[in-house]
């Protein structure tokens, strides 16, 4: 059979989305400066899917290093992977900022958040070793796995009975050689809830295992300083691999790993998705390093944030809508409902109202359900907060029944 024929006829899972909602629920367009108010279709919105948690992707200061430094470096240098030609003492400062920021020894600077975990976890096992990793862990864990030739399981999404059991099962099958790398969210980002790291972590003391926390929500938003959800529960010390992705909180491209100094010399040489790949163009890192201090130097930045995002809650449970207990900024609101009501909810939030909000429904979550989320950011206001609960009360007959507010908080 012909391969295009073939495609042609298994669209896939989202694919009758990709093509009839195309531009509307898949690939919408959002135009003008990033912030809580933005253009669609024409109309200005207020907008609660963009992940820039401390409102910092239109910032004055950051606008001007990021256009002194596409002045100064231009977008091609360096030109190279960094193993050949593509190294700067930049790249290295943010290293090592990175480093310092995140408590650890040392850190590696990585292209994509997506990739880069992909690329560590198959760089760090071998088909010696066993990959333990969190069920509702995200796509890009998943595809590392894949990807990754050591042994697998999965447990139950934050259940230590379920990891424990798969630990000792790795436990007892390990030869001379063997390791055991266990994968977690620091914030599940769908959820909104943290991994139980103080949980995990406490398993150490009976099975040989190193931790891997992929804290893409967390970092910047969580912990007295930012350092994410480790710092937030008091264990970022028993996390012995840190990631962390410039693509929320810091509200641009590139991502780190941070873990002990003789680990990163390990990665910095086998870490495939880096070596055999062009390196971050200057303009972007020194931008990452221009926002990284401000995010450290305005901790009011996160104290906003999260004041917005409890009052949105408060106003959406006093309506009666099912707020998921989210421990993050992430507001995830769930009823019960088809692909159909998920697309008219957005629809009519977006032309009635003028509030952008993007919803999932099967194959992102169960059947019957639909889920809501909303991302607070800290350039929300309070205006914008109660025109989106007048909105949400507006279409609570739609939304809410006597079956949807009976929801359960868990949707795995």
């Amino acid at each position: 059979m012909d391969l295009f024929d073939k495609l042609e006829g298994r669209p896939g899972p989202l694919g009758e989305f990709t093509s009839d909602g195309y531009g509307y629920y898949t690939f919408p367009k959002l135009e003008g400066p990033i912030g809580p108010k933005m253009k669609f279709n024409g109309k200005d919105v207020i907008v609660w899917s963009v992940n820039d948690y401390l409102g910092i992707g239109n910032h004055p200061e950051i606008r001007k290093v990021d256009a002194d430094a596409a002045e100064k470096y231009g977008f091609s240098a360096p030109m190279g992977a960094r193993l050949m030609t593509g190294n700067s003492d930049e790249h290295e400062a943010l290293e090592r900022e990175l480093a310092e920021f995140e408590h650890k020894e040392d850190a590696l600077l990585l292209n994509y958040g997506y990739q880069g975990i992909m690329s560590i976890i198959h760089a760090l096992v071998d088909r010696n070793d066993f990959l333990i990793y969190d069920e509702l862990s995200h796509a890009c864990i998943v595809d590392g796995k894949q990807l990754a030739m050591a042994e697998k399981s999965v447990f139950k999404h934050n259940d230590m009975e379920s990891l424990e059991k798969q630990l000792a099962r790795a436990a007892k099958k390990m030869k001379p050689g063997s390791s055991i790398l266990v994968v977690t969210e620091g914030v599940f980002g769908m959820t909104g809830d943290l991994g139980k790291l103080r949980e995990i972590i406490a398993l150490k003391e009976k099975y040989p295992f190193r931790l891997l926390v992929d804290d893409a929500h967390g970092f910047g938003t969580l912990g007295e300083d930012g350092s994410g959800a480790g710092t937030e529960l008091g264990c970022h010390d028993g996390i012995d691999i840190y990631f962390g992705t410039f693509a929320k909180a810091v509200a641009l491209i590139g991502a780190f790993v941070a873990t002990d100094s003789r680990v990163v010399e390990f990665l910095r040489a086998n870490v495939r998705s880096q070596i055999f790949a062009k390196s971050l163009p200057l303009p972007i890192v020194v931008s990452a390093r221009e926002r990284i201090r401000l995010i450290r130097e305005n901790p009011q930045w996160r104290e906003k944030l999260w004041e917005n995002a409890l009052n949105l809650r408060k106003g959406l449970r006093e309506l009666g809508y099912n707020v998921l207990p989210s421990e993050s900024p992430v507001t995830p609101v769930l009823t019960k409902g088809s692909t159909g009501l998920c697309t008219r909810i957005m629809r009519v939030m977006r032309e009635d109202h003028g509030v952008f909000v993007s919803g999932v429904s099967y194959p992102v979550v169960p059947r019957g359900i639909v889920l809501l989320r909303l991302i607070p950011t800290a350039s929300h206001t309070d205006e914008h907060i109660q025109k989106t609960l007048d909105a949400f009360d507006t279409i609570r007959d739609i939304v809410l029944s006597k079956e949807s507010v009976a929801v359960g908080s868990g949707i795995g």
